[in-house]
């Protein structure tokens, strides 16, 4: 370890992206083609015309010597608009001072941190399994995370562990992370779990990640508008196709959304990502006409997968499936080695979590996934 270099982040692995996993060993006589189903992304691109509007904009419009709309006004005002759309509100519930825009959902993330609980300020809470970029950013940040469980059953948060942590943990908790449908595990927050954060007292902070909202339709956003302790935090990766162009936002009240601009960086996003948002916002309908296709492609890869003697398949509310080993397969058959031989034809899940999590694809990617799975006997 480098001798200026903070002695905890020897603990720490860097995150890797495992769609970047080369699959080429050297040895095939040809290419492999490579299902990506790892990462949740949309298995549809932008369509042609919008691609091309958006080349023809870099080319014309923008000027590369110049920097970005550094206030992100005009996208942040599309913004709440859809919010205010999509969750039936009046046009103007939410305005731009509710909203901040980052970097993917990750550099809003770590903003929460920094304006909560830097400098010994306070930890996190989190339930395992979840989105894991939570606890190695606050780990980054040598910001204690506070750890509980889930059902094994239903993967409801364990709330009586919860709220003695919230009670018990020796650095006091200042920010509680869910996610909405929960990553890996695809099941969304139940009575009992929202009517727990509610309870929290006003000195946490309560927030809610829901990156898959378009897919479940189910949204806590309203609660914003009275609970200045809640923020909502989205994205433009998953649903919007935008995963390239790394486009999060966050939903608060304009005093919460005001410290988080105090911390977010300068020209945060670049001039053709900004405009890649906003039209994909003007263009939502035709965009999001995908959607039940793909929970369709859900329901189907949900049936199909539960036809292997030995995994068990959750019901999920997002655009992948969580999938898990029963007690009856073979012993040679173990995780890691599912995982490699799927990787070695070509099929990209994400091992994790004591399970797999497979990311709804084309119709032609998920028949392909459920025939390579169930010829693993």
């Amino acid at each position: 370890m480098l001798p200026f270099i903070r002695s905890d982040l020897a603990q720490l692995t860097a995150y890797s992206s495992h769609s970047k996993e080369r699959l080429d060993d050297g040895n095939r006589p040809e290419p492999i083609l490579v299902d990506r189903l790892d990462t949740n992304e949309s298995p549809y691109d932008l369509p042609d015309e919008l691609k091309q509007k958006l080349a023809w904009t870099l080319q014309t419009v923008i000027e590369s010597n110049r920097y970005p709309d550094g206030g992100h006004e005009s996208l942040k005002s599309a913004i709440a608009e859809y919010v205010n759309d999509s969750a039936h509100l009046t046009s103007h519930a939410f305005t731009a001072d509710s909203v901040s825009v980052g970097n993917g959902s990750d550099e809003l993330i770590r903003s929460i941190l920094i304006a909560t609980c830097l400098s010994g300020a306070g930890a996190i809470l989190v339930a395992d399994p979840t989105f894991s970029m939570y606890g190695i950013l606050a780990q980054t940040l040598g910001i204690p995370v506070a750890r509980v469980g889930r059902s094994p059953t239903t993967f409801a948060i364990d709330l009586n562990a919860a709220q003695t942590a919230i009670t018990t943990a020796p650095t006091p908790i200042r920010v509680v992370f869910v996610v909405h449908p929960n990553s890996p595990t695809g099941n969304a927050l139940t009575l009992a779990e929202i009517d727990w954060l509610k309870s929290l007292p006003s000195h946490i902070l309560v927030v809610i990640d829901e990156a898959y909202f378009e897919f479940s339709q189910t949204t806590l956003v309203n609660e914003v508008l009275h609970r200045p302790n809640w923020i909502v935090l989205r994205t433009f990766s998953k649903a919007f196709r935008l995963a390239a162009h790394r486009v999060g936002y966050a939903i608060a009240t304009p005093e919460l959304i005001a410290v988080l601009e105090k911390v977010r960086l300068p020209y945060n996003l670049p001039s053709v990502t900004q405009i890649a948002a906003q039209m994909v916002l003007s263009h939502r309908q035709q965009l999001l006409e995908t959607i039940p296709l793909l929970l369709q492609e859900r329901t189907q890869l949900i049936t199909d997968l539960r036809q292997h003697p030995w995994l068990t398949v959750w019901q999920s509310q997002a655009n992948f499936v969580y999938v898990t080993l029963n007690p009856t397969q073979p012993d040679q058959h173990t995780l890691e080695k599912i995982h490699q031989t799927l990787n070695q034809q070509g099929t990209l899940i994400r091992h994790i979590a004591g399970g797999f999590r497979i990311t709804v694809g084309t119709p032609t990617e998920n028949t392909r996934t459920v025939q390579r799975l169930l010829d693993i006997r």
